[in-house]
């Protein structure tokens, strides 16, 4: 297992900037991305379903249910092994079994990124990602937070090490990004 690879694996609610942080790692600082859903994603799309939350959760408890619960666990932790770059992020843990394999890692860093749910709910409708995102309403939103996936989350983020405030702007979520990589010393 190469010593030198950094792992950040960002975990938090829902719109807390998980994938922001990720997309702005890779184009700043050359990381390698990976993300839970994507795995899933995939297998929507191959079966030409659709892309929204319910669809997600059922297809994680289909995977999990039939192939064990740390399938897409191990699946990520030979994707990050196999892959030649030296700071990889990973953007959705939710379960404790997300990271089970990727702690084994010698530099890797659990960061909960955080931020106040209207914040978050602004992001979300505004971003649009999944086609029910448009239409929700902030009851809607926080009764997302009652869910398994979203509750699993809670147990994962006691455990970080590093906590992020993303409350402000895009700019000084990046600083604090900036300040991370550096914190563990990656260099390019």
């Amino acid at each position: 297992m190469q010593t030198n690879k950094i792992i950040l694996v960002f975990s938090g609610l829902m719109a807390s900037g998980k994938d922001t942080a990720a997309l702005y790692l890779k184009a700043a600082h050359r990381a390698s991305i990976y993300s839970f859903s994507t795995m899933l994603e995939d297998a929507l799309r191959r079966f030409h379903l659709e892309f929204n939350r319910d669809n997600l959760i059922k297809m994680s408890e289909i995977i999990r249910g039939s192939f064990g619960e740390d399938i897409m666990a191990k699946t990520m932790a030979k994707d990050v092994e196999n892959d030649p770059n030296n700071l990889i992020v990973v953007s959705n843990a939710r379960r404790m079994a997300d990271v089970e394999y990727l702690s084994k890692f010698p530099n890797y860093v659990l960061c909960e990124l955080f931020a106040d749910p209207k914040v978050r709910y602004d992001r979300i409708v505004n971003r649009g990602q999944r086609v029910d995102d448009k239409t929700k309403t902030f009851e809607q939103f926080m009764a997302d937070h009652q869910r398994t996936t979203e509750l699993s989350i809670l147990d994962v983020v006691k455990n970080a090490t590093e906590h992020i405030d993303n409350n402000g702007s895009l700019e000084e979520f990046h600083k604090k990004l900036d300040a991370l990589v550096k914190k563990y010393n990656y260099r390019g």
